[in-house]
């Protein structure tokens, strides 16, 4: 099974590493330790995705409130409401269609959508692929690093070539692919944390294997 994962995970590089055109070959990130230093704040607002888990909240109605799962066809069903869109939508906007939904029934509700267990949206996913013990598209959070995803797959395979490991972003201005360099061999073997650099949503690391 981590053979044949992995062999996936090679393949869908290929197909990456042959759209990139017009991408920066080598270019280098800022590390994370340096981005920090200016502040962490919140990022964009979390935007919920199908097989989240939420927990909605109908102030002094509490038989009105639930806890659901997201369905894969994006939808949630609550007490009066049926198949109401939730994909897509930040947890204050679908506060805001409950609310809506819910004024046909009781006086001016007051509803709170918070979100237990999260998956995200595609493009809100970081996707790790090949020498890795587990590839993956693991969902990003708020100042999401390049170690937290390294922990998060379980770090490098036996084979991997860390230090030629390479990262796919799309330019939020000209949405092309833009290619940088990463040392996953000194950040993750030599604990050099000038390799740990900040991620964004949708970016997707690639790792080769040595050739020997």
């Amino acid at each position: 099974m981590r053979f044949s994962s992995l062999v996936l995970g090679i393949s869908v590089s290929a197909v990456l590493l042959s759209g990139c055109s017009g991408s920066r070959s080598g270019s280098q990130l800022p590390p994370a330790a340096f981005v920090s230093a200016t502040g962490d704040g919140p990022s964009d607002e979390y935007v919920i995705g199908p097989l989240d888990q939420l927990t909605i909240f109908v102030w002094r109605n509490p038989e009105l409130g639930a806890k659901v799962q997201v369905r894969p066809d994006g939808r949630i069903t609550t007490p009066l409401i049926s198949d109401l869109p939730a994909v897509g939508k930040t947890p204050a906007q679908l506060s805001a269609d409950i609310k809506t939904a819910l004024s046909a029934y009781i006086n001016d509700p007051r509803v709170s959508v918070i979100v237990d267990n999260f998956s995200g949206t595609f493009s809100q996913q970081v996707r790790i692929v090949g020498a890795t013990e587990k590839p993956a598209s693991i969902p990003y959070r708020a100042n999401m690093t390049l170690l937290d995803a390294m922990i998060a797959v379980g770090g490098l395979s036996e084979r991997a070539s860390g230090d030629r490991a390479r990262l796919i972003r799309a330019d939020r201005k000209t949405g092309k692919q833009v290619e940088f360099q990463l040392k996953l061999s000194k950040l993750l073997r030599q604990g050099d944390s000038t390799a740990n650099v900040r991620l964004e949503p949708g970016d997707v690391i690639i790792i080769p294997s040595s050739a020997f």
